[in-house]
């Protein structure tokens, strides 16, 4: 049922420079690309964009990728942090499980999703680790610095495929401050609830 894991890590880039150059700085005051990733559950790299160091939630709001799975194109899940609005197809954690003793439904389900999460934040430091220039920083041109990422995804990818050993660091996953869902968010809240009601009842 889920499709992947979504989220963005900020690649370091030169200063793109002209009118657009500010886009590209982020909110710690460097330039970067804010790339979004869609892992699967072996850790490849399913989607990938590369806009602007726009917010996460901003970048898949704007990304075919959304386009695409509202429009029935792409099947399942995403699984994603509360740096996302709740969605019918992009699940978050809940902000303020329910703490009761015969009712632990919403931590279990947090315990699972922060668990499942930890996936693209492992891809993210092997993709990093095993293409040092992603960490360091990127001092090409901005067109040039994009292919640069999207070539690192392939050659990635076809390791995996290739059961290359990559060396693998488990992970904490940080909780980003939960996004403004829109007035459509408790139908999509009640999806959720519906969820956790269906896949984490009490045994």
């Amino acid at each position: 049922m889920c499709q992947g894991v979504i989220d963005c890590t900020h690649i370091k880039i030169a200063n793109p420079g002209g009118d657009n150059g500010e886009v590209f700085r982020n909110r710690k005051g460097f330039f970067s690309l804010n790339v979004q990733v869609v892992s699967g559950p072996s850790r490849e790299i399913l989607d990938i964009r590369h806009p602007g160091s726009n917010h996460d939630n901003v970048i898949f709001d704007r990304s075919s990728l959304r386009i695409r799975i509202e429009t029935g194109n792409v099947p399942g899940l995403l699984l994603g942090n509360n740096g996302y609005a709740c969605k019918n197809y992009l699940l978050t954690p809940v902000l303020q499980p329910v703490l009761q003793p015969e009712n632990d439904q919403e931590t279990r389900y947090n315990r699972a999703h922060i668990r499942t999460r930890n996936i693209v934040e492992r891809l993210f430091g092997i993709w990093k680790k095993r293409f040092p220039c992603l960490h360091r920083g990127l001092q090409t041109k901005l067109d040039t610095s994009v292919a640069i990422i999207c070539a690192t995804a392939t050659l990635y990818n076809i390791g995996l495929r290739e059961n290359e050993d990559f060396e693998d660091d488990i992970v904490d996953v940080d909780e980003p401050i939960g996004v403004r869902n829109n007035p459509d968010a408790h139908r999509r809240l009640d999806f959720r609830r519906h969820f956790i009601q269906q896949h984490f009842r009490n045994q």
